[in-house]
Order: C-alpha cells, then structure tokens, then sequence
C-alpha cells in the first residue's frame, strides 16, 4: 500500500457497497488499501477486485504483487511513451521496499531539480525527501509492461546502489529479486530481517522478505523461511496464508521449527476454518526434555485454551487449559504465562470470579485487565487500561503471544475490545465510528470468533435500522465455520420497523436453534420480553453489572402482571434512574412506557418512552429513537391504534408465543376471540378440564383473574406493540 496516504471512510463505503450490488463482497481493510494503491478510481478498483479469489478479498491471504493489469489501467496508460531513462526510474520506484528520493537519485544519476524538470517530472509528486506516483496505478502499468530482463537489470542495479550506501537489507532484496536462478546465498540474511520486521510489526513486509527467501533457500533454511513466512502471516491477518506455511513446515520436517511454529498454525487453523482443530493436545506433547519444545508446547496449549473460550467450548478448554498446566510446571512458566492464560480463558468463557492476577503485554496483560475492569463495573477505567497498554507495549513483552505485540492480529484484538468497551457504555454512534475506523486498517472479522462483526451488525442496526456496506462486507469475511446470531439481527430490524409479530416469530427461530450468542454481551432485542416468561438473552455471556442489572429490569418489567405492575412499576423506575448507559436505560425506558400505554395510563408512557427517545439521540441510536418516536405518534393518534392487521390480535399473538406453550397459545386466542371452554374443548379435541387448566396457567403467567381481564390484556397489547 502506498504509504502516508488515506482514503476516507465514505469513499471505502460507497465502493463496498457498489460491490455488494454485484454480489461481491471484500473484507473493508482489504479495499482500503486496494483504494489507496489505485486512487480510489471506483471502476479500477472493481476490476481489481473481480480478478481476486475469495481468499483475497477476504483478507486471508495477500493480495497479488504487483497488482493484476486490468482493462482500464491498461486503457488509462495506452498512448503513454517514455523514454528509457524515464522508464527505468519509474520502474525502480515501482519495484522499491521505500520511497526513499536519495537512494533514486542515486539510481538515475539526476539530481531532484532535473527529474523535476524533465517530462517524467509530472508523473513523480516529491515531498520531503519522498517520492511516490502522481497516479498510483502507472506502478502497475510500468511492472506489467516490462520485460523480466529489464526488471531483473534494475533490481541488481538497485542491489548495486542500496550495498554503497550501507543498506545491506534492501540490498539483499533487490539483488534476490534480480536473479532469475535461486541465489542460496541471499536467504539467510533475508530471513533475519523478514523476523525482525514481523516482530517491529510490518509482518506484511517480513512476509515478503521470508517468501522471497523461500524461493531461493535450500535444505534447512527454507524451513526456516517457511516458519518466518507463516508466522509473519499469521501476524496481518491472512489466516490461510500462515496455515498453508505453517502445515508445509509442520508436515515435512522434525526439527525444532516444528514446536516454534505450532501455536501459530492451530491458531491460524482455527481463524481459517472458524472452530479449533479436533487435536488431542497430549499427541503434540514433546518427545524430547528440550525446556524451548517445552515451551513452546504449553505456549500453544494456552492460545487453543483462549480459542476455545472464544468459542464457547468449555470442554476443549478445559482440556487444553491441562496441558497448559503440565506444561508450565515442567518451564516454570506458572506466573507469567498460566496464570495470565487460565484467567482469560475463563472470564471469556463466563466465570467472573477469576483470580486476581496480572499478566503483561497487550493481551495477558491489558486485555485481561480492562475486561475485568468493565466486569467490576467501571468501563472508564477499562479503557484507561487497554489505551495505556499501547504506550507500553514496546517495554512490555507478552508470554502469550511474544513477537506479536505489534502486529494487526493483536491490534485488530484490542481494537474489537475498546468498540464493546463504547457499546457497553452507551456511546453507540462513537463505537460504530471507531469500528469502521478500524476495519479500514485491520482484520477486525478474526477476533473473538467474529464478536467484531456481530458488533458492526448491531451498531449498524441501532444507527442505520439496517445492515450497511461495512458490515455486510465484514459478515462474509468470516470463516465459513464462524456462526453469528444473524437471526437477532432480523428481529431487530424488524422491531425497529415496527413488525413486532415477525420480529417475535423470529426470536423464537432463533431459540429453537440453540439461542447462539457471543461469549461477550451485545445489545440484543430484550424488548421482547415484554409480557413473556423471562429468557434472558445474556445468560453465557460476560457483560458489565449495569447490563446484567437493566436486563433484570427488563424481566421485572415484562413479568409484572396487572396485580403486580402497580407494586414494580415505581422500583423499575428508581432502579432505571441509576443506570448510567443512555443507551442501556433507553432500552428500559422503552419497557416502562409500552407497559404503560398497555395498562391505559398514557401520560406516563409518553414521559418514558421521551425519555427514550432522548436517549437513543444522546447514544447515538438514531434508528432505535425513529423507532420510539413512531410508538409516540401511534400512542397520540388514538389511544394508541395502529392500522388493524389482517389478522385481529397478531401483534399479541405473536408476543403470547413467546411465553405460553403452543397448546396455551391455542386456548388464550380462541377464549379471548369469545370462545366457551366447551366449544374450545371440541375445537381442540380436549377434555373441558384440559381447558380449564390451561386457563389457570394462563392467568398465573399473565396475573390476571378472569378471562375479560385476559381479553382486555390480549387488546391493549395488541394495541401498543
């Protein structure tokens, strides 16, 4: 990508979305730089994309170097002429790892002055002892139009230039990249220096490097070019990539690299194929007393233990978190890697009472205490201490993930983290602006097996009440194996549409397909609740006490028959005052006044359901206020009315479906439609008695008395849902 450039959020938004039209989807950081190397030229860009495999697109492996010619670059350059000193400048500069002017200059035999004045001039933008293209896209047409011969020259001339001036690195490069047969000689420094730049975190330019050294490597080094090449993968985020390396080398040799390259490759598996490889960790286990393979081992035991619990899998955490013990007490690793590692695995998986202990780096160290910090309710803090990790991060190495503190993988982890951290704390139009800041730059569809693309879902739904480019584009980048509750998503959707009936319909889908949720809690559709048994939707997840505390409410307010909403109406509402989320008590607010409206006090439902509306705007909820603000217009019009539906009392049963059995359902609409318990008997070829059972349950779960207290119930829900 071409260096210190940007192209703006609106832009990557509106080409994404032109894909997607075309049933294409690409990973938004994947087109971000693809718009950068191209001048966001929509139409390039597109072909561009179309010529990528899946894979590609996706983010999963690199992108082609060069970039493919495609039909309008090839257009856009066709009646160019250069003359040959002009070309091979170009040439060189479209080959180079830096835009460096001096070491070009140095190539030419021009000074600054003179390549300004000559015809090639218009074609360079120079800057502060920089150099780069006017239009990104005459690098690829300039690559593509050269003979391998020429490039090949250019290349050892650059070698030539780079050894003068002392850079051995690049010097080695060019003149890798200038032998047209394997150079054995150049891999070993090459491979040095991709291991250096993976662990500075550029593993997209130490990927390079280590490839570049696997084509001319022999024998032992290029299993070591494989390992560098795998990890340094591993590291940007191209999962497929670091797996195919990491199994090559794993596959064909039995030396040490084999151990130093295992955590990443079940890593880079499980990203891959979205679920942890089915491995009995005991078979991996070392077979020799080496304290490194060792190490190694329970290093890798402990990332799988964390994959696991991303994945909800107790069971093969449980299992990898016993190797990761036996591990440890053979290195003496117990404080700074088990410890760290056991903690986080269990508070993903759930468990808040996790010990107390500290660990270092971005993930064992800051992850751990800034989710443990919003668990004991103080999300402030928690950002605090995910943001002082990365000044730190260079002083502070991680045991759970060494060389990789600076890496994207690790970045895209922690930024997923600070956009729950926001949606937690209510600031929902700040965590959708951070995320899609995010996903410009970084794999954000890997982390917590795909928690970063259930929040851009959710955020988009609450600002938007739709799903947008960026996170359409973010849910097919996840593995085929990942499973996200797409299910929520429509039913949010369509509560924010005002389709209650269809929203309730799906929830119960969505229940009956096992209730698949996130291991950390996300905004959900609680809403409905409302007149229904209580299910809480969080239960399995981690979330903040104030969420766990407005989801109580929640039940407390849907469970409230007409006997009890007189005696919790007024506790929800001091409890719902303490709430410090706009976002969470909103959600709350919105319960108390739709109960309202249901029991005929319409005044104190608008009060609640403004101060709803209110909230969503100062959230950032934009679509959830429309939402409330409709409820307000219906609840003006007349008691409430809505349009009558073709089917006289949906809305309540779709709602009662949520909370009776299918038989209760049956009995509840046919007594409140005027049937007598005989006829319903006959209708339903049951006993009388069978009935009447059926209505005694009914009413308890309802707290009503009679069934004209059911048929008034059965109206006023209908009326203001």
């Amino acid at each position: 990508m071409a260096r210190g450039r940007f192209v703006a959020p609106a832009v990557v938004g509106i080409i994404l979305e032109e894909l997607l039209e075309r049933d294409i989807a690409c990973a938004p950081h994947v087109l971000a730089g693809l718009a950068v190397d191209l001048d966001a030229h929509a139409p390039t860009v597109r072909e561009v994309v179309e010529s990528l495999t899946p894979e590609q697109r996706h983010g999963h492996r690199p992108l082609p170097s060069p970039l493919p010619l495609v039909p309008s670059i090839a257009r856009r350059f066709d009646t160019v002429e250069l003359e040959s000193r002009d070309r091979q400048l170009l040439l060189a500069l479209s080959v180079s790892l830096e835009d460096d002017l001096e070491p070009l200059l140095a190539f030419d035999g021009r000074t600054a002055s003179e390549v300004a004045a000559a015809p090639v001039g218009d074609r360079l933008r120079v800057h502060a002892g920089r150099v780069r293209f006017v239009d990104a896209r005459l690098s690829i047409w300039i690559r593509a139009t050269s003979s391998a011969a020429t490039t090949a020259v250019v290349h050892e001339r650059l070698s030539t230039v780079f050894r003068a001036r002392g850079d051995q690195v690049r010097a080695n490069w060019h003149h890798a990249r200038a032998s047209l047969e394997g150079d054995p000689a150049a891999a070993p420094e090459l491979i040095d220096i991709a291991g250096q730049l993976s662990d500075a975190g550029h593993p997209e330019r130490a990927l390079l490097l280590a490839r570049e050294a696997s084509d001319h490597a022999t024998a032992s080094d290029r299993d070591d070019a494989r390992l560098v090449a795998g990890t340094s993968a591993l590291a940007a985020g191209f999962v497929s990539e670091a797996s195919a390396w990491l199994n090559a080398l794993y596959s064909e040799t039995s030396d040490p690299r084999r151990s130093r390259g295992l955590g990443a490759l079940l890593v880079a598996q499980t990203l891959a194929q979205g679920a942890v490889p089915e491995i009995d960790p005991s078979s991996l286990r070392p077979e020799t007393d080496d304290p490194e393979d060792w190490r190694h081992w329970t290093r890798a035991s402990a990332l799988v233990a964390v994959m696991c619990a991303e994945r909800g899998d107790r069971r093969g955490m449980r299992v990898w978190l016993d190797a990761l013990r036996e591990g440890a007490a053979r290195t003496g690793a117990e404080r700074e890697l088990r410890d760290p590692a056991i903690a986080l695995s269990w508070l993903i998986a759930g468990d808040r009472d996790v010990d107390e202990v500290a660990g270092s780096g971005p993930v064992s160290g800051g992850m751990l205490s800034a989710l443990r910090a919003a668990l004991h309710g103080d999300i402030d803090r928690a950002r605090r201490l995910l943001a002082k990790d990365d000044s730190a991060i260079g002083s502070a190495p991680d045991p759970l993930v060494p060389g990789y503190e600076y890496s994207p993988i690790i970045q895209a982890y922690r930024r997923v983290v600070d956009v729950l951290l926001l949606a937690w704390r209510g600031d929902i139009g700040l965590a959708r602006e951070r995320l899609i800041q995010a996903a410009l730059v970084l794999p954000v569809a890997l982390p917590f097996a795909g928690l970063g693309v259930v929040l851009a879902r959710r955020l988009d739904l609450a600002v938007l009440g739709e799903l947008g480019p960026f996170s359409l584009s973010l849910t097919a980048a996840l593995p085929n194996g990942a499973r996200i509750d797409v299910l929520v998503d429509r039913g949010i959707q369509s509560l924010l549409a005002g389709a209650f009936h269809d929203a309730a319909a799906t929830l119960r889908l969505w229940a009956e397909l096992g209730s698949p949720r996130t291991a950390m809690s996300v905004p959900a559709i609680d809403e409905l609740a409302l007149t229904v048994e209580a299910r809480p939707m969080t239960v399995g997840s981690i979330e903040p006490p104030e969420i766990a505390l407005a989801q109580r409410l929640r039940v407390r307010i849907a469970t409230a028959g007409d006997a009890r909403w007189r005696s919790e109406r007024d506790a929800v509402t001091e409890a719902a005052r303490t709430l410090a989320s706009p976002f969470t008590r909103a959600r709350v607010e919105t319960m108390l006044g739709t109960q309202h409206a249901i029991h005929d006090d319409h005044a104190a439902a608008r009060v609640h359901l403004h101060r709803a509306e209110r909230l969503f705007e100062v959230s950032g909820a934009t679509a959830w206020a429309r939402s409330i603000r409709d409820r307000i217009d219906r609840l003006d019009a007349r008691e409430g009315s809505i349009v009558p539906a073709a089917d006289p009392l949906s809305a309540c049963r779709a709602a009662w479906s949520l909370a009776l059995t299918a038989r209760e359902l049956e009995v509840a609409m046919l007594a409140v439609g005027g049937s007598p318990n005989r006829d319903i008997a006959e209708m339903l070829n049951v006993s009388v008695r069978t009935v009447e059972v059926h209505l005694g349950w009914i009413f308890t779960k309802f707290g009503v008395r009679s069934r004209v207290e059911l048929t008034v119930l059965a109206h006023r829900t209908d009326h203001h849902l």
